[in-house]
């Protein structure tokens, strides 16, 4: 009977152990937010006055965590015609977008060297603001 109860109290404490994991793999959206995007990880709204990551409801920062050597993508979506811009700051950089305006206009940019980096829009600075972890 106890070898029994030992047996199931280690099964009990193994599904625990597995169900309360919540670590990320490299390209489940990462940091913050919300659940809920679904969308492919890479992939960020640029839209009045916010990003918004691919895979997660956060905005401003939008914050996507990425796999080296993932291409992003920021797409400008019912902008109208105000101006927003993907802009790299920190020490840890990438090359910025030009100032743009329209829906439907694209920045992308391929992340091949691990580590954070966080970006604005140059019309809009702490107003927009977003993050890509690169694992």
């Amino acid at each position: 009977m106890r070898s029994k109860l030992n047996w199931l109290l280690m099964v009990a404490a193994a599904t625990v152990a597995a169900c309360s994991s919540n670590s990320p793999s490299p390209t489940d959206g990462g940091g913050g937010g919300g659940g809920g995007g679904g969308g492919t990880p890479g992939t960020v709204t640029v839209g009045n006055i916010f990003f918004q990551s691919g895979k997660n409801s956060t905005q401003n920062p939008a914050v996507d965590t990425v796999a080296a050597g993932t291409t992003v993508t920021w797409t400008w979506t019912n902008t109208g015609s105000v101006s927003h811009s993907v802009e790299s700051e920190g020490s840890t950089s990438f090359t910025s977008s030009a100032v743009q305006s329209g829906d439907g206009k694209t920045y992308t940019f391929t992340f091949t060297t691990p580590g954070t980096y966080s970006y604005d829009c140059a019309v809009h600075g702490a107003a927009m603001t977003g993050r890509i972890v690169v694992q």
